[in-house]
């Protein structure tokens, strides 16, 4: 089985702090405080959550020249790469790795409205295009 590397529920939560935040570091304390009011995560958790995210990949750390308690959190990875590669592990685990039974099945699944419906024609063509192009 391979080796886990998109953030889990709870770790996502943390990244959304992390993609949401206007410098591109913060330390664990940073990252709690900017946790209250969203979750009621222990610090404790949120400290484990951050050592997890470092083991996928998705964040890296640098410790403090001043204070080697403290680590410096970076992004790693785009919320964009994290959304591509979870959808890609829920179509494998769900679809048997059928994007079209994956996007057929969301489909029936989703009260869209008009506009909606007119967005996604136009992902769609926007996708034929890019594959006409390789031919």
């Amino acid at each position: 089985m391979e080796r886990e590397t998109t953030p889990s529920q709870s770790e996502w939560l943390i990244m959304e702090v992390f993609w949401a935040n206007d410098t591109p570091t913060m330390t664990a304390k940073e990252v709690i405080k900017k946790m209250q009011g969203r979750s009621n995560m222990s610090p404790r958790m949120v400290r484990v959550l951050l050592n997890r995210l470092w083991q996928k990949g998705v964040l890296s750390y640098t410790v403090d020249e001043h204070d080697l308690r403290v680590y410096h959190y970076t992004v790693e990875k785009s919320k964009e790469e994290c959304q591509r590669e979870k959808s890609r592990k829920f179509v494998e685990s769900y679809f048997e790795g059928s994007q079209k039974n994956a996007m057929a099945a969301l489909l029936q699944s989703a009260k869209l409205t008009e506009e909606q419906l007119q967005e996604l024609e136009e992902i769609l063509d926007k996708y034929k295009d890019k594959d006409n192009d390789k031919e």
